[in-house]
């Protein structure tokens, strides 16, 4: 029998997927179950022997959903808060991702499907995740060109997207098949940028719901939209019109490039399904759920009967606190300043430590009577040297349980951070490197929830009189905006999303 906190775990035999069902095993289920139209692909890529597989799982007396996340924590630990959510509306709730992401369904209370879909990952800390060959290198090569501003790093992830967007396309499409015969879900919720995902839920006929786990035009809205080109851009970061236009052709090229990939594969595998179209505008025509504020602002959507769900945030309702040690870090902090300013640039950008030492050297000048936690990930040891009676270093901090507790957060500009920050009421400092994380500084801006600086032109001034200006004057939106983001969390987005599934 399940027990709440201990996660099930199916294992689907196939070549590349090892081993067997572990858990209690029911009768096959699943005849009836509808599809979107079309033949589905037919037959089964070369060298994917489906091996004889034990009977399927139990189902709950809810609609069965897969929930597929790739193999990186920003993207894991949303989805799987909303697999919990789901769960708790009744659905029958499976969380697929890397082995490693297995705790993340143990948390969630949910099933766990080991499933692998990219040879990328990110465990916590990019830099020490350990990575397919290359990819170390095409890492450092990325957060090399953010220090040369926003057009050279979102040039850089431009020319990595045409490597990383469509791996094994043929291998994900046999996963999939195999997964579903295997589990029989009615639905399956997939990330967004998870793409050989998507165009295999499509090759197969399979209904499913999208996703989107960043900025909203990570699903263009229109053709003038290109993904990877900010849609909009914050005061303190304005590229020359030649960088600009230069992007733009480069984002239009992979877009094209990428269109015909999907097509190609789509011809080969699935000739009888309706062509998938635009590579980055493919999701799934029944729901698409953004993880961020409905602003009034952002590009409309076509009314063609997909449901455009604008949620706030994924994170749970209910938490644990964030532990003794932590506890005794505030604590401490406390007992010599008053205010607490939590450092924290993510998982990749944690490695730019010149810019974190930047910021601790702005607040020491600025804000004498601040204290600040940094999150340093693989470069903690690297900046030891500025620890202190008023300065936390730690490789990885618990964001989520500290928002609340500090009086202020300094952030990159990532998703999670942004709608976290938000439903907490925590003023946010937010300083863009990548990808859309301009958009989200953007509206942050317009909203008047958070300021931003541009990390390329830093400097310990700078810093020192931006973070001064947060901690004295609170940003004039983020308690309206605070407020209705906080009634938009898993649990309504859940609800909203099992309207679309019933």
């Amino acid at each position: 029998m399940h027990r709440p906190g201990t996660a099930r775990t199916f294992v689907i035999a196939k070549a590349g997927l090892r081993g067997g069902l572990r858990d209690d095993a029911g009768p096959d289920h699943g005849t009836g179950r509808r599809r979107d139209g079309g033949a589905g692909a037919s037959g089964s890529a070369a060298g994917d022997e489906i091996v004889p597989m034990e009977p399927s799982p139990p189902r709950g007396r809810g609609p069965r959903v897969v929930v597929i996340s790739p193999p990186f924590v920003s993207h894991a630990q949303p989805l799987s808060v909303l697999a919990g959510a789901l769960a708790r509306t009744g659905a029958d709730v499976l969380f697929a991702s890397g082995p490693d992401f297995e705790g993340f369904a143990q948390r969630a209370d949910v099933a766990f499907v080991p499933l692998t879909v990219t040879r990328n990952a990110n465990t916590g800390v990019a830099r020490s995740t350990r990575q397919a060959v290359g990819e170390r290198d095409r890492l450092d090569e990325f957060l090399d060109s953010t220090r040369r501003g926003a057009v050279s790093a979102l040039l850089t992830q431009c020319r990595h997207r045409g490597l990383d967007m469509l791996p094994d396309p043929e291998g994900t499409l046999a996963r999939i098949r195999v997964l579903d015969a295997r589990l029989a879900p009615d639905w399956y919720l997939v990330d967004q940028l998870s793409y050989p995902v998507t165009l295999a839920l499509h090759c197969l006929g399979l209904r499913y719901a999208s996703f989107c786990p960043g900025h909203p035009t990570y699903v263009p809205a229109s053709e003038e939209g290109l993904f990877g080109v900010p849609y909009a851009w914050p005061e303190a970061v304005r590229p020359t019109d030649d960088g600009l236009k230069e992007l733009r052709q480069a984002a239009r090229a992979v877009d094209a490039a990428f269109t015909r990939r999907f097509a190609e594969v789509a011809r080969r595998h699935a000739p009888a399904v309706r062509p998938p179209g635009r590579a980055f505008a493919l999701a799934s025509p029944h729901a698409v759920l953004f993880n961020y504020p409905d602003f009034p602002w952002l590009p409309g959507r076509p009314e063609n009967g997909t449901a455009f769900v604008y949620g706030g945030h994924c994170v749970p309702a209910h938490e644990s606190g964030s532990g003794k040690e932590w506890e005794d870090v505030l604590r401490r902090l406390k007992e010599t300043r008053r205010r607490v300013v939590l450092m924290a640039l993510g998982t990749f950008l944690s490695a730019r430590d010149d810019v974190l030492a930047l910021l601790v050297q702005g607040l020491r000048s600025h804000v004498p009577d601040a204290a600040a936690i940094v999150a340093a990930g693989d470069r903690a040891a690297a900046l030891s040297h500025l620890a202190g009676p008023d300065v936390h270093i730690d490789d990885s901090v618990p964001q989520r349980r500290l928002l609340g507790k500090v009086d202020a957060i300094v952030h990159h500009g990532g998703n999670n951070s942004f709608t976290e920050a938000l439903a907490s009421g925590t003023p946010a400092l937010v300083l863009p490197f990548s990808s859309d994380q301009f958009s989200i500084a953007h509206d942050a801006e317009r909203a008047g929830i958070a300021r931003c600086v541009d990390p390329s032109r830093l400097d310990g001034r700078t810093a020192g009189s931006a973070l001064r200006r947060l901690l004295d004057e609170t940003p004039p939106g983020l308690r309206q905006w605070s407020h209705r983001v906080g009634q938009r969390g898993p649990d309504w987005m859940a609800s909203r999303l099992m309207g679309v599934m019933s």
